[in-house]
């Protein structure tokens, strides 16, 4: 293992942020193995890695494989890969509006249970809040419990960055789920098909581009579905939640940008400061800090040099959105980054913001995670008066490959607005 390797493997943070800093032409090698890997952060080469996507495979993660299983969406390539994006594109895209009341319900739920003078952590409060969101998107809205067991699984395989190492590389692998939970998934899934709104009816719909797949594969799509749209959605709603309590006077103005809106419209046409929160949010604290590996097919250059094939090509979120190159001052919390001078919203190229990949691996449940932030971050921002509690220690957990804030970092509720 080389040193890049070796620093990047324990002190993944300091590593980025030593590169985003530095001069760099966007591109460094982390060995010369049989298996040579690039981290790419230049804009243009990330430009090239989208446009090629199509002719490149995706190995996917060697610590996730087991966990997700061999039939994951997220590295399914080919036909089976597009199958799977088509069965999921009316949910996740065109049936956005449908689930507005859902979610909305739901966090409305969550707050209730909050009395003034209650402490919490705000990472898990906003984790357990979006896989009981991301279990009715998948199963209904009937009772979900059997989601208890699935948190505790994660928790136990990603809650912690050495136990996390530990596993994978001492004792052969995270642990799985077992064949109690994922017999009980499977089962959940196959009765949600009969609710047309489910993810789940969906993918066994008999016209579903994926019908007739067995058991094995359909474990590996609900488990898939619950860990990737809950995990990053809450870890970007806790950090939304962070920024704007350690920058009172943007949240000020958040609060007042919602008062002239209505109250079931929380977003994007009206709110586009809340919206820039949310793009701010993922530009500075990712919940992803990378976009997934790429292998090359066949020998190619990037940027200045030429790869052969085979090569492993990892685009760098994090590294990326923190390039001063790219982002004035960027290791600065400032939404107006995203706002026109007339305050209408800002597009950033995806070859310099791409918070959820880009290519034919592009996310996609970025719409509907987008939304379910925006309705968090509005319901309570109109709803309670909360206060953040100094805490000690790093502000960033890892979690395998996804970031949040540290679950020592606590809100308390002063009341309710």
């Amino acid at each position: 293992m080389t040193p890049a390797e070796l620093a990047l493997l324990l002190r993944p943070l300091q590593f980025f942020n030593s590169h985003a800093a530095g001069t760099r032409d966007g591109l460094l090698e982390l060995g010369n193995t049989s298996e040579p890997r690039v981290l790419v952060w230049n804009p243009e080469v990330i430009g090239g890695i989208w446009h090629a996507d199509r002719t490149l495979a995706h190995p996917g993660s060697r610590t996730f494989r087991p966990v997700l299983g061999e039939h994951s969406l997220i590295w399914a390539d080919g036909q089976r890969h597009r199958d799977y994006r088509a069965a999921l594109s009316v949910p996740l895209v065109r049936q956005l509006h449908t689930y507005r009341g859902m979610i909305a319900g739901i966090v409305d739920s969550f707050i209730d249970d909050l009395t003034p003078g209650t402490k919490f952590s705000l990472a898990d409060w906003t984790r357990a809040l979006a896989l009981r969101v991301m279990g009715a998107f998948v199963f209904g809205m009937d009772d979900t419990s059997f989601l208890r067991p699935f948190a505790r699984w994660m928790t136990r395989a990603i809650g912690s960055r050495p136990r996390t190492l530990a596993y994978r590389h001492l004792r052969g692998g995270l642990p799985t789920a077992g064949p109690e939970l994922d017999r009980l998934l499977v089962e959940q899934a196959r009765a949600a098909r009969r609710d047309p709104r489910t993810l789940s009816a969906h993918l066994l719909a008999h016209d579903s581009p994926v019908a007739g797949m067995d058991d094995d594969e359909l474990r590996d799509q609900v488990v898939t579905l619950l860990f990737a749209g809950h995990e990053t959605t809450a870890s970007t709603a806790a950090w939304a939640l962070y920024w704007l309590h350690r920058h009172p006077e943007i949240g000020d103005r958040v609060r007042a940008e919602l008062d002239r809106t209505r109250a079931d419209e929380p977003g994007h046409d009206g709110s586009p400061l809340l919206d820039a929160v949310v793009s701010e949010t993922l530009r500075l604290t990712p919940p992803v800090p990378a976009a997934g590996t790429r292998k090359l097919a066949t020998d190619c250059d990037l940027g200045d040099r030429r790869f052969r094939a085979g090569t492993v090509v990892m685009p760098q979120i994090y590294i990326a959105h923190r390039s001063p190159a790219t982002f004035e001052n960027p290791r600065r919390f400032n939404p107006d980054r995203f706002l026109d001078r007339d305050g209408t919203a800002y597009r950033r190229p995806i070859t310099q913001f791409f918070p959820f990949g880009g290519g034919t691996r592009h996310c996609p449940g970025a719409q509907l995670g987008q939304l379910e932030v925006r309705e968090i971050l509005a319901r309570v921002l109109r709803r309670l008066d909360l206060q953040l509690v100094e805490h000690r220690g790093p502000v960033e957990q890892l979690r395998a490959h996804t970031m949040a804030p540290s679950p020592r970092i606590r809100m308390r509720v002063r009341a309710y607005r």
